[in-house]
């Protein structure tokens, strides 16, 4: 009855949930639901496992979601994204349109600009693009997700997505584990993804399809539709009724003032990871009075923290006078944060209560079963979770809260490297989490006015089979050499 419970609790949290419902009283709800079932005490449950594990997740990642977020809305503000998106237009031109998009996108999702940001940037830019071009729109979605939602979330040495923080934690990793294989992973990513809608493109040219759209801006597409504020919450990190309070710059920076605030994160972020954080004197950490924890515990996540603050420095200094109403703009970028963090946390607190029950024993050992390795069973059991939840973040908190700590163990006794773990967990995370519940998904292709009908084959081509496919080339490469 435990396993059945277990099922019934989680087809009610998705199902719910896709329906707009809110996540922060779904996640406790159906925990107790998955408690009650299987004969655990409710209110034990509720505020000794449930509250305990949400509240370790806010605890350790708060700060990345705070800064990311504030980090997200000061670079739209400041119109410095949409500076570098223009830029990539008018170098690329509409010959290239959908490199442009998947370029832009890109590049300021790897500098820390959050998801969300980009999409309700890149949408105008991608519809420009894609008329003077005459490419169907239903293939923006697509682009967008590629530049925006795979390699550079997931497979890039250093990027600043939460999902490359959250293994750190349990594995004791940096930013840039397996850099080689990240390199390579992305290269795969980029690669078919592009194939894919280069060959889309051909095709609908061949049938006679063009751009046809008159439909919403992309704010408007969201503006009073909170089921869709639900859903991108908790997909990713940056609420997305955030988008259009604050104030925008009236005149865009240079090119090059627009980018060095993402220049400065991920410069900082090297240096911090691989020269001041190894030469810092941390044994305090030790004591009882700071988590009784290590250097290599924190020292990925505060890498990440001193490249997204130093981030925000370096484009308070050179867009001050171009931010009209600061405070709004600040207000707004910490409010981003909030609803995303309770989400994922509640999400997280989730699976602690049935990671805690009995049954999930027969599922702990089913998975660590599964032929292949352990990078096999850890791959899957990061899609699965991403899939069910519908977010990369909660389904890969949830699966290295239950497992990581035997993965660890496993490592020690097989001599498996720790970044070849973390990589793999975060691009597997970073899979089926775009199926077509997934609130980024939704958001996306509402930001562009295509329908789910229309536009996910093509959005799944570029952000599932490309990260499923590097997934494989991963695996294979590091069971065969190793990391590197």
């Amino acid at each position: 009855m435990d396993i059945v419970g277990v099922l019934i609790a989680l087809g009610v949290l998705v199902a719910l949930a896709y329906r707009g419902w809110s996540i922060l009283l779904l996640a406790p709800l159906c925990a107790l639901l998955a408690a009650l079932l299987a004969g655990q005490p409710l209110l034990a449950s509720w505020t000794q496992t449930f509250m305990r594990n949400a509240a370790d997740f806010i605890a350790q990642f708060f700060p990345i979601f705070l800064l990311g977020a504030l980090f997200g809305k000061l670079m739209e503000a400041s119109g410095s994204v949409e500076a570098i998106a223009v830029k990539m237009t008018e170098k690329l031109g509409a010959g290239r349109a959908i490199f442009a998009v998947v370029l832009a996108g890109a590049f300021v999702t790897y500098g820390g600009v959050s998801l969300f940001v980009a999409f309700f940037v890149l949408a105008p830019m991608g519809h420009a693009l894609f008329k003077a071009a005459d490419i169907p729109h239903r293939l923006m979605p697509a682009a967008i997700a590629l530049g925006t939602s795979t390699f550079t979330m997931s497979a890039m040495p250093g990027t600043p997505a939460i999902q490359n923080a959250i293994p750190m934690p349990f594995f004791g990793t940096n930013p840039f584990a397996a850099p080689g294989l990240g390199v390579i992973a992305s290269a795969v990513m980029l690669g078919f993804g592009m194939w894919w809608l280069q060959m889309a493109r051909r095709k609908a040219k061949l049938a006679g399809e063009t751009y046809r759209y008159a439909g919403l801006t992309a704010s408007d597409a969201i503006s009073n539709d909170d089921r869709m504020r639900e859903r991108g919450a908790v997909a990713h990190d940056f609420d997305p009724g955030e988008i259009a309070r604050g104030g925008h710059a009236a005149m865009r920076p240079s090119f090059l003032i627009a980018a060095l605030p993402l220049v400065v994160v991920v410069a900082t972020n090297l240096v911090m990871t691989f020269a001041v954080l190894p030469r810092i004197d941390a044994h305090y950490l030790a004591e009882t009075a700071w988590g009784s924890t290590t250097l290599s515990a924190v020292a990925g996540v505060w890498s990440v923290i001193v490249a997204l603050t130093a981030g925000i420095v370096a484009l308070l200094v050179t867009n001050f006078n171009r931010l009209p109403g600061l405070r709004s703009i600040i207000d707004a970028g910490v409010n981003a944060a909030v609803l995303p963090i309770m989400s994922v946390a509640s999400l997280v607190g989730f699976g602690a209560v049935v990671a805690a029950l009995p049954a999930f024993e027969t599922v702990k050992v089913w998975v660590l079963g599964i032929e292949g390795g352990p990078l096999v069973s850890l791959a899957i059991a990061t899609n699965i979770l991403a899939a069910l939840t519908g977010s990369a973040s909660g389904g890969l908190t949830i699966a290295l809260d239950a497992l990581g700590p035997t993965y660890m163990e496993i490592a020690h006794q097989t001599g498996l490297d720790p970044q070849l773990m973390h990589r793999v967990a975060v691009i597997g995370a970073g899979t089926l989490d775009s199926l077509p519940h997934n609130g980024a998904v939704v958001t996306l292709l509402s930001v562009c006015g295509v329908s789910h009908k229309d536009g996910y084959l093509d959005l799944a081509m570029a952000a599932i089979a490309s990260a499923l496919v590097a997934l494989v080339v991963v695996i294979t490469l590091g069971t065969l050499v190793g990391s590197f």
